[in-house]
């Protein structure tokens, strides 16, 4: 048997956001302006199936930079109205637009100071009346069997929520490194740690000068642990770097001369380095394109920091 109901409310699902994509004009952009320029929050509002996805949109603009709460229209009644500030901006979102709580609710929070943007189906609905602004999110069929229960009209209540996270976004300049300021767990916030929070530093970095014999060397790399050594002149600026590798191969080419050399003559003089200011997942890319294990962390002159291994990245489970 084809999945017919299936595909026919996700047919319905995909005419909505093409009709809302469509429909983003003037209120739109008027929704972004005052929520861009909010000195408070942006409080979303919904009740039911529109509620839910006011949950998800407010943690949305949260997590991008857009201070928000979500605020259930019942509960506003019994105290939580008190959580809206006159320099608010509430989001309230109904399919209908007559969802009594909010027809309710919404001169309330006007008597408030707040700026109501009302998200619903028509413009003539009641709350589209009352609000200060009318944002459509135009619907032809939920695409339910019943053309009952919610479906295409919270997909695209999702979408618009989805769209204005998107343009505060870029109007704020949200970076990468803000949004790891909102996500510091998890394996996400794990890939936006700093490298020099993860780096080897101090006296646990394998570090020779230029003269040292490579008989030492050879201990500096098996004592570190790191299947390397940084080599670097007193005031810590680099010269180049002996990983195992390159021991090997100077083994095959030099014999047992190899242990009289010194450091400065073997040093490979272009090891990849990073900044230590720089994101895990920036390291982690630089090692997987070059197919290396390891990265010295240099400040602005060419001084060692630290080095930061392919195990370090492991260990927090970027991999």
């Amino acid at each position: 048997m084809s999945p017919g109901a299936g595909r026919r409310v996700l047919d319905a699902e995909v005419r909505a956001l093409e009709r809302l994509r469509d429909s983003l004009g003037d209120a739109f952009r008027g929704a972004v302006d005052r929520m861009a320029s909010c000195e408070g929050r942006v409080v979303v509002t919904g009740m039911g199936k529109s509620g839910l996805v006011g949950h998800k949109i407010s943690a949305t603009l949260a997590s991008t930079g857009t201070p928000s709460f979500f605020l259930h229209p019942a509960e506003a009644f019994h105290g939580d109205l008190g959580m809206v500030k006159p320099v608010d901006v509430v989001l309230a979102l109904s399919n209908s637009g007559e969802t009594e709580e909010l027809v309710r609710l919404v001169p309330l929070l006007k008597r408030l100071g707040a700026f109501v943007v009302a998200a619903t189906a028509s413009e003539k609905s009641t709350l589209a009346t009352l609000a200060d602004l009318h944002v459509g999110v135009p619907v032809d069929e939920e695409g339910c069997p019943l053309n009952l229960a919610p479906m295409a009209s919270t997909t695209a209540q999702l979408a618009l929520g989805d769209a204005l996270a998107a343009e505060l976004m870029e109007r704020r300049n949200f970076k990468q490194e803000d949004f790891a300021l909102f996500h510091p767990g998890g394996k996400l916030g794990k890939r936006f740690m700093r490298v020099r929070d993860l780096m080897h530093a101090g006296g646990a970095v394998p570090l020779v000068l230029p003269s040292t014999p490579m008989r030492e060397v050879i201990f500096e790399i098996s004592a570190k642990k790191l299947g390397l050594a940084v080599v670097a002149e007193a005031d810590g600026r680099v010269v180049g770097i002996v990983t195992d590798g390159d021991m090997r191969r100077l083994l095959e080419k030099h014999g047992g001369a190899l242990l009289e050399m010194r450091a400065g003559e073997c040093a490979h003089p272009d090891p990849k380095t990073i900044s230590g200011e720089a994101l895990a997942a920036e390291a982690l890319r630089i090692l997987e394109e070059c197919k290396i294990t390891s990265l010295l962390v240099l400040d602005g002159s060419r001084r060692v920091q630290g080095v930061l291994h392919l195990h370090d990245l492991w260990r927090l489970q970027l991999i």
